[in-house]
């Protein structure tokens, strides 16, 4: 018999205590990858490269308020500044009120709007098919697929925020990565059927000549406007994304807070069946140092026994992270402007630290057994 193969077999001697704290362990590192991959979407992803080109100017004290149209041209001569556009929520209504039917919707510039957003893709013959319709419209393929939408389909979508209803014609279906699960629109066609709202703007897009620009046309357009009736705030697209996750409350101590108590349930859990076995075995390790083994040789087979089983059950509850967050993603319902996926380094940190874990736990217990002493671990009787 192998090394590998006795601690295993040790490892799970007593199958339904085994099988009971890998199930447990799995479920905490369910939690814990869950909770990662919600930090990751947050905080670390970077998206595309030319996101990191872009800015969002909006009111600054609140997305309520709308921004005078004339700002775009003011915006456009500032130095560093290779485009800018309108894009103003409509937040209508497609079909019904239903969870499943909401997306995002948005009224811009056709002419520019590929200039600005790069990273989108969509034929050429469509693009101008798209600026030529002032009822055009464009769909994610993720929606296009989702409804059966094709080209040259209407689409009505009822006002809320605005008292019209949208008539658009499908003129094209475009790609992004990740899906936005986006409509964009002729922003002038709300224009014409909304007296108020014509020559206004929600907020702005900019594309900066380079990322190091951002911050620099960011503080340009803030101190330009500033003495304004209407000043701005202007910001990357990756800070204006999580200023909708601060509404949330501190989403950073939350996640914080419940990774730890996940890390330490698992820590206690693993603790418990850790010693709870090394202590039913206590004559065993007599025979064992009988049979030659030495203090280290008992202190590693223990630690494996329980780093084994740790690891067993992170895989499992990494696997289902894995499988939950694909779900979610991917079922009709879920709606999100962050890329929710469970990355290999999130499965790297999943699984050390159900390494870790199983190590910590029985450190102490495997020490202690190590140190019995022979004739009196041939005397014990438990």
């Amino acid at each position: 018999m192998t090394l590998s193969r006795f601690v295993t077999k040790n490892a799970f001697r007593n199958k339904r205590r085994s099988l009971l704290t890998v199930l447990s362990i799995a479920f905490s590192l369910l939690l814990l990858t869950l909770m990662m991959t919600i930090w990751h979407a947050f905080y670390l992803s970077e998206g595309s490269a030319e996101s990191a080109q872009r800015l969002v100017v909006r009111h600054r004290v609140s997305l309520t308020f709308s921004l005078p149209g004339f700002y775009r041209e003011k915006i456009r001569a500032i130095p560093g500044v290779v485009s800018v556009i309108p894009v103003s929520w409509f937040g209508g209504i497609y079909k019904d009120q239903k969870p499943e039917n909401f997306f995002a919707q948005f009224g811009t510039d056709p002419d520019e709007f590929f200039k600005t957003y790069r990273d989108i893709s969509m034929p050429e013959d469509q693009i101008k098919a798209w600026q030529r319709d002032r009822q055009g419209v464009i769909v994610d393929d993720y929606l296009a697929n989702k409804y059966g939408w094709k080209l040259g389909d209407r689409i009505v979508l009822q006002g809320t925020i605005y008292p019209v209803n949208l008539e658009l014609i499908i003129r094209g279906i475009f790609h992004s990565n990740p899906d936005n699960k986006t409509v964009y629109f002729n922003a002038k066609y709300v224009e014409e059927a909304v007296p108020f709202f014509k020559g206004q703007a929600g907020t702005f897009s900019i594309l900066a000549d380079s990322p190091k620009d951002v911050s620099i046309i960011a503080s340009t357009v803030d101190d330009m406007f500033r003495n304004s009736p209407q000043p701005t705030k202007a910001e990357s697209e990756k800070a204006f994304g999580l200023e909708f996750v601060a509404m949330m409350g501190n989403v950073k101590a939350f996640i914080l807070s419940i990774c730890s108590a996940v890390v330490f349930a698992t820590l206690l859990v693993s603790a418990n069946t850790m010693a709870m076995s090394i202590r039913e075995r206590t004559r065993e390790v007599a025979v064992l140092k009988t049979l030659g083994f030495t203090r280290r040789g008992v202190l590693g087979l223990f630690v494996s026994e329980a780093v084994a089983l740790s690891l067993a059950g992170g895989i499992i509850g990494a696997t289902l992270g894995w499988a939950a967050v694909y779900g979610l993603t991917h079922s009709k319902q879920f709606i999100s402007f962050f890329p929710m996926v469970v990355t290999p380094q999130i499965w790297v940190v999943a699984l050390v630290t159900s390494g870790i874990v199983g190590l910590l736990s029985s450190a102490l217990p495997s020490y202690h057994a190590s140190q019995v002493n022979i004739v009196d671990g041939l005397r014990h009787i438990g």
